[in-house]
């Protein structure tokens, strides 16, 4: 099987349509686990929210707020940690397999210099809830929950710096077990301490917090164990292949990571300003807009995935000196990417009515909802093509122009004519929400073409 071996270098003898067929299987074999794995991550927020709202409203909003909170960190610094994956793919391709150890290591230590931050934000947040004038209960929770979150955190992030061996190497199916671990192990210590149960405090979203940290350090020791004692790692030692910090390894890795995580910095805050700016809209709206933000970010999980895969893919065979199976992937992905939209998009528009009855039964939300689905039909179109550019061109290494378009595209874009379109008369007659929504959708197309085009000068001049 792919995960148990190299990736395989391409026959570039055999016909076009044959190569292309096998590279997209290729791309379903290495994207396969990693949607997996993204639904169990997905599946602790859900779990969280749904247990922590049974507890009481003030247990849900502070669990929500510090989700609110830690999410963007996390992300910011999960997209530093992503240049391993192709870093490391390509020192695959390129059979420089001493060099994979040695990256791997200076992952880690830039891993842990992550979570010293992300600790140091998490456990000062009580200035910002002052400021929020958060009532005094739900902010004793709130810093509860964090600063039990806190305490994963490092074994958090040693598990993304670890994804970067594993699916450099092309072995996808390892992040995708210890993330199910990781879920399976959340679920029944969330039950038993936001509740109380087995003779524990009830302890409500503190509760929460400490179960997210446990099943965190469970599943990252687990999966250090497993990558030490497996035979498929004896050439990929940890503690035997121990190596120092080297600056210029280290600059390698953030010049290529930093990019990456501010680019997906930059989305998720423009997601989070969006909900402040509907606000006032009224609840009704609010809830609307979460329900067909959750749709979308559902159905976003599988072009992500084989994006993820398109980045390992397209690294390899660049570093196995194949560079033009590679742009024929990179072209070809985005026939794969189209199907994919198409297939999401008039599923959405369909049977938006019928999503949005099973997400509530309020008529009002219900008719909100699905409004905001037939507008996030054509959102999925744009999404799922810039997400498959952005993800050959990391694949490439090429991410600090990407990252410009990408802030050009949201904020200089999306954001000011979604503001325009929702709030002013100045263009057609105020839309409300659906107004954030289409202007989303032009900064998302925006960045799809942009990125198109930088895509096909890389390739055509690499």
């Amino acid at each position: 099987m792919l995960d148990e071996e190299h990736q395989p270098v391409p026959d570039t003898r055999a016909p076009l349509v044959p190569r292309i067929l096998t590279e997209w299987r290729t791309l379903a074999l290495l994207g396969g686990p990693i949607l997996i794995a993204q639904l169990a991550q997905m599946a602790n927020g859900v779990i969280d929210t749904v247990m922590a709202g049974h507890a009481s409203a003030e247990d849900l909003a502070a669990v929500g707020i510090g989700s609110a909170i830690w999410m963007p960190v996390f992300l910011f610094f999960m997209g530093v940690l992503g240049a391993l994956q192709p870093i490391i793919s390509g020192y695959n391709g390129s059979g420089e397999t001493g060099r994979i150890m040695p990256a791997t290591w200076q992952g880690l230590y830039i891993g842990a210099a992550s979570a010293a931050l992300m600790i140091l934000l998490l456990v000062n947040m009580q200035p910002l809830f002052s400021l929020m004038n958060l009532d005094a209960h739900t902010t004793i929770i709130a810093v509860g929950y964090l600063d039990a979150f806190a305490w994963g955190v490092p074994f958090m992030l040693l598990m993304v710096a670890l994804r970067g061996l594993t699916d450099g190497l092309g072995h996808t199916r390892v992040i995708m077990a210890f993330s199910v671990l990781g879920t399976l192990i959340n679920l029944p210590l969330n039950w038993a301490l936001i509740y109380g149960k087995f003779g524990l405090p009830e302890m409500g979203g503190v509760g929460c917090g400490w179960a997210t940290s446990i099943s965190n350090v469970i599943a990252a020791i687990a999966m250090v164990v497993y990558l030490n004692c497996s035979p498929v790692y004896r050439q990929f030692h940890l503690i035997a292949d121990w190596a120092k910090p080297d600056p210029e390894n280290l600059r390698y890795i953030l010049r290529i990571g930093l990019p990456i995580g501010f680019t997906i910095f930059v989305e998720a805050s423009m997601f989070a300003v969006i909900a402040l700016f509907l606000a006032p809209l009224g609840p009704v709206v609010v809830a609307g807009h979460q329900i067909a933000l959750n749709v979308t970010s559902l159905t976003f999980m599988v072009p992500l995935s084989i994006g993820m895969a398109l980045t390992l893919r397209i690294a390899f065979l660049m570093g196995a000196g194949t560079p033009r199976t590679a742009h024929l992937l990179s072209r070809s992905s985005l026939i794969l990417a189209g199907l994919t939209a198409l297939l999401f998009a008039s599923s959405l528009f369909v049977f938006a009515e019928a999503i949005a009855r099973l997400y509530t039964s309020d008529p009002e939300v219900q008719r909100v909802t699905t409004l905001l689905l037939k507008f996030a039909a054509a959102f999925q179109i744009a999404d799922v093509i810039q997400v498959t550019c952005i993800s050959a061109l990391r694949g490439y290494k090429d991410t600090s122009i990407p990252m410009f378009i990408m802030l050009f595209s949201f904020w200089g874009v999306g954001m000011p004519l979604g503001y325009v379109l929702t709030f002013t008369d100045l263009i057609i007659d105020a839309m409300g929400a659906p107004g954030f929504w289409a202007g989303i959708t032009a900064g998302l197309a925006s960045a799809a073409l942009l990125l198109g085009w930088r895509l096909f000068l890389y390739t055509r001049a690499a």
